[in-house]
């Protein structure tokens, strides 16, 4: 079993959410499971240029940290999402990862998959980020688990909030050993196979990669 969390805090070790992400995975650990982390704030992704190619050829043309990352989220069980709010949202750098994605949501590649969020906040906002990040799982293909998040600036948010997240990693792993169902979940997953089955349908000539995933998967019976 593989989890990989990626935080995006530009505050590299001292972030209070890579704090919380490694409470997470240490919960994941306890139980066997392999993790890492990743931190973007040590990573050179750029800018998503909207060429399309991803969706024609299934790679990326930028040369940058981007596609081995992808790469580990693909081969990961378990996925742990990270990042303060920032007016509202996650990071720049967090979103700039997601930008980047069109392809993988396109084909749906974290079927399968199980995930959780992890957020902080100077104040009481940080659920924001956990529904954005959440969401984005989801979206893709996940199941969610569930998320921790605390107010990280208030005095002993950080401390009642750690033992949630050990609790949250422990949850994950165990989540992707059983393999549970969640029906509103799973309604979102129908909802987006529809979306982009028509979308790769109608666009098969611009997105001869897409179309081919789709027809290996057999989905465009």
């Amino acid at each position: 079993m593989y989890i990989l969390g990626i935080t995006g805090s530009p505050k590299g070790a001292k972030s209070q959410t890579r704090r919380l992400m490694e409470s997470v995975l240490a919960g994941a650990q306890a139980t066997g499971a392999t993790t890492e982390l990743v931190d973007l704030s040590t990573l050179d992704v750029k800018y998503c240029t909207a060429c399309g190619a991803c969706y024609a050829k299934g790679a990326c043309v930028i040369n940058d940290d981007y596609p081995p990352l992808l790469a580990k989220m693909l081969v990961a069980d378990g996925l742990v999402f990270g990042s303060p709010l920032y007016f509202s949202s996650c990071t720049a750098q967090f979103k700039t990862m997601l930008d980047r994605m069109a392809d993988p949501i396109h084909t749906q590649r974290f079927l399968g998959k199980y995930g959780c969020a992890v957020a902080t906040s100077g104040g009481p906002e940080f659920p924001e980020v956990n529904d954005y990040l959440t969401n984005v799982l989801v979206r893709f293909g996940a199941f969610s688990v569930g998320s921790v998040g605390c107010a990280a600036m208030m005095p002993g948010a950080m401390e009642r909030a750690l033992p949630d997240a050990t609790a949250l990693g422990g949850t994950l792993a165990q989540a992707i050993a059983d393999r549970p169902v969640f029906a509103d979940q799973q309604a979102i997953h129908a909802a987006m196979h529809a979306r982009f089955k028509a979308l790769v349908t109608m666009s098969q000539e611009r997105f001869p990669y897409e179309y081919a995933y789709w027809q290996q998967q057999g989905w465009l019976d």
